[in-house]
């Protein structure tokens, strides 16, 4: 460890020593969380539409307050947007994360309060590096330069009271400047609006940097990986920043981009460590470098609750449960309820725990981005560990991909369609379809079920995607950069049809 990460250090061991407490005070923690945002926000229009001073437990808060999707908070969300206070949270929101929904362009707009930012984002951010500095006391984490590649969307004006960017742009814009000294690029490259164009200032800015660490979405990050090195004339990214040591990625799962990744920094040094930091909240954080699995964060300022997924699906009025009573292997949809005046909200993620106290889980999929069209409950997680099981099969490399279920009307059947847009091809599609098939099997009982003796399933059909087939679809839709990504399941054909007229 160097000198300046030697006397920062020490500021991290009281919170590392908090962190190793959340497994046995998970319950408490969580309940004094509830209790402190009921309190907060009791003279609120929606804590008196629901009488927040009589919530003494959280089996009256489930009953009194209903669950919420984002047109449910919308119009409150808008007031508040035009400067109303004391709404869904007490104080003026200035500032709101823009998000919009993977296949359409209408945008959503989370509040970004205050309190969410200190007590969430940032110290969400505090947390990931007092964990990596517990795993690898030997960093130099302080020494160099941390790159950070942010969202599309600059930080523009709603209105005279409010201001929008994605997440990440609204986290730099409100950043304590002490924290600029350690991170490039400029300020002003970070919040360009034009991806490609920020891309190619990023790459000018930081190429000759000496970096340690670099945070973003693997796939976007891949993208401005390979503009270095083909600016530079290098191999491998190893060649142009040697003392880089660690990648903070979240977004989507990485399994698909590790070998992409070993290949472009083949140094044992290198090491890799999610986040689940969403614009509704900073939710997990990986601890332990051997578990892919995240510990759930309880003390930032967000009470959790978890459905079963065959609730959700079977019930227009599902029962939640909060954290002490969840189980492992079973996949839960995610309820919040945050400082940023978000009440029992439905994010739209699903989770499935590894393991309870501590509470550990790994990110399953999207409540609408799955495909259950035969009874095979496939998720994203299925997928992506299907997809890094056949690449290492056959030699294949996956840049992108996204299945859809195809109905074939004359047999009853049908069979799954993958678009796969490969940086390496297989030797062999049909051995490639084969390894994937039998891996889902291994992963998934129902998909298996539903593949004996091709009853109900046939096998899948993989379709080769031409090069840059999904950045061109992004950029047709103006969605480059940030948080924006092709879904990887869908239940019906809608999205892959788009994708395959494109596909020539």
């Amino acid at each position: 460890m160097d000198i300046i990460t030697k006397t920062i250090a020490p500021l991290f061991s009281a919170r590392q020593r908090q962190i190793e407490s959340f497994g046995k005070q998970i319950a408490d923690i969580q309940h004094k969380q509830l209790s402190q945002l009921l309190q907060t926000a009791k003279n609120t229009e929606w804590g008196k539409h629901y009488n927040f001073r009589d919530i003494t437990g959280y089996n009256a808060f489930r009953e009194r307050i209903p669950l919420s999707v984002y047109e449910d908070l919308q119009p409150f969300i808008e007031r508040m947007i035009n400067g109303e206070k004391n709404i869904l949270w007490p104080s003026v929101v200035k500032w709101y994360a823009k998000s919009s929904g993977t296949t359409n362009d209408r945008s959503k707009y989370i509040p970004v309060t205050c309190e969410i930012l200190k007590r969430c984002h940032y110290k969400g951010g505090f947390d990931t590096v007092s964990l990596y500095m517990h795993n690898y006391p030997e960093t130099r984490f302080f020494s160099k330069k941390g790159l950070i590649l942010g969202g599309s969307h600059t930080p523009s004006a709603i209105n005279e009271k409010a201001h929008c960017g994605d997440l990440s742009a609204v986290l730099l814009q409100n950043l304590n400047p002490l924290v600029n000294l350690i991170r490039v690029p400029k300020k002003e490259i970070i919040l360009m609006g034009e991806w490609e164009a920020k891309i190619n200032a990023i790459v000018e800015n930081t190429r000759n940097k000496d970096i340690v660490s670099i945070s973003g979405i693997p796939s976007w990050m891949l993208t401005l990986i390979k503009a270095i090195l083909n600016k530079t004339g290098k191999e491998t990214l190893d060649e142009v920043w040697p003392n880089l040591e660690v990648f903070f990625h979240g977004g989507v799962g990485f399994e698909p981009y590790r070998p992409q990744y070993e290949k472009l920094l083949p140094s044992g040094k290198m090491h890799y460590m999610e986040t689940y930091n969403a614009s509704e909240g900073f939710f997990g954080i990986q601890d332990d470098p051997a578990d892919k699995s995240l510990l759930l964060m309880p003390d930032y300022g967000i009470f959790y609750e978890f459905i079963p997924m065959n609730e959700l699906s079977a019930s227009d009025n599902p029962k939640s449960i909060p954290p002490e009573d969840v189980k492992t292997n079973e996949n839960y949809a995610v309820v919040i309820t945050t400082a940023g005046g978000l009440w029992r909200y439905l994010i739209g993620d699903t989770i499935r725990f590894t393991s309870l106290f501590p509470h550990k889980f790994i990110i399953t999929g999207r409540t609408k981005h799955f495909i259950n069209a035969f009874g095979e409950e496939l998720m994203i997680d299925n997928a992506e560990k299907g997809i890094h099981k056949a690449c290492l099969e056959t030699g294949a490399t996956v840049r992108a991909y996204t299945a859809a279920p195809l109905f074939i009307l004359d047999s009853g059947k049908g069979r799954h369609q993958w678009l796969i847009e490969f940086e390496k091809l297989p030797e062999s599609i049909d051995k490639f379809a084969a390894a994937l098939d039998n891996a889902l099997k291994q992963l998934n009982s129902d998909y298996e079920a539903k593949r004996y003796k091709d009853i109900a399933l046939q096998k899948p059909e993989i379709i080769p995607a031409r090069e840059n087939l999904f950045y061109d679809w992004l950029k047709k839709e103006g969605k480059l950069g940030g948080q924006h990504k092709v879904p990887c399941l869908s239940n019906n054909h809608d999205l892959i049809n788009k994708l395959l007229a494109m596909n020539v």
